[in-house]
């Protein structure tokens, strides 16, 4: 991302703007660059996948959500919200910071689960074991948010993921009418998307390296910093990463190992 930034600085014109659609945390990378007052961001809400070169098939409906990372109006959104309304629906939003960590914590669950457990999101939303997953990643990542000292906000459509998290209380708990909930949730976004295949095992399959550092490992990466443990992710991230040297087969059963390898001493 920052290469590419570097390659194509000179072609800005004196008020444009880079935007900014790639998933995790790249306009901080972006703003290095070429500074702050020169990225956009433009988060995308809806799936896709390439099943070979410049082909690309749409697995789910959404639009984006654009901003500028100072969080303050800008005039340039007007012009890039009319040219992705081609797309989708637009909107506006003033916490792009927060809107970016939801789309990571998303992707961190369903694009990194996907990958590790080897098939498309609804079948792997099926299993309880899956779905206690997705809601711990998210547990983790709103830790981490907090820590950056962001609030997290709601992407286009999609749920809010602060529900999603688990309560203190809720983390050794066999289970509860609010865990009841989070799982019919989660079984109605497998549906939703049942047809999404991750980006990540697709570039695994064609020999690409799996751009996990900038998903899962922003997450380990910053909880580090923070001083916050976060098992799940990191584990998941050795795990795409092992899959990438050959050396881990993709399946439920290597995300059921995973689910037992991070579960709190005495809980089964």
């Amino acid at each position: 991302m920052e290469a590419a930034a570097r390659d194509t600085a000179h072609l800005l014109a004196p008020e444009g703007a880079m935007v900014v659609l790639q998933n995790g945390l790249c306009e901080e990378l972006v703003a290095r660059v070429v500074g702050e007052d020169r990225v956009l961001g433009a988060i995308v809400a809806w799936g896709a996948s390439s099943p070979e070169t410049g082909v690309y098939e749409r697995t789910s409906s959404g639009g984006f959500a654009v901003g500028a990372i100072s969080g303050k109006q800008d005039p340039r959104l007007a012009r890039l919200a009319e040219v992705l309304r081609a797309v989708g629906e637009v909107a506006v939003t003033e916490n792009l910071r927060g809107a970016r960590w939801s789309k990571l914590a998303i992707n961190c669950a369903i694009s990194t689960l996907g990958t590790v457990g080897g098939s498309r999101v609804g079948p792997l939303l099926l299993h309880r074991f899956v779905r206690r997953l997705a809601m711990e990643i998210f547990t983790e990542v709103l830790q981490v948010a907090r820590a950056e000292n962001v609030k997290l906000e709601k992407v286009a459509s999609t749920v809010d993921l602060e529900w999603l998290t688990l309560k203190e209380s809720e983390q050794h708990a066999r289970g509860s009418l609010s865990l009841v909930g989070r799982h019919a949730v989660l079984l109605a976004i497998g549906a939703r998307y049942r047809r999404l295949r991750s980006s990540m095992l697709a570039a695994i399959e064609r020999g690409r390296e799996p751009p996990v550092d900038f998903l899962n490992g922003e997450v380990v990466q910053r909880g580090k910093a923070h001083g916050i443990p976060v098992p799940v992710n990191t584990r998941l991230l050795e795990a795409v990463h092992a899959m990438a040297r050959r050396e881990l087969t993709p399946g439920v059963e290597t995300l059921r190992r995973i689910y037992e390898q991070t579960r709190p001493r005495g809980q089964h």
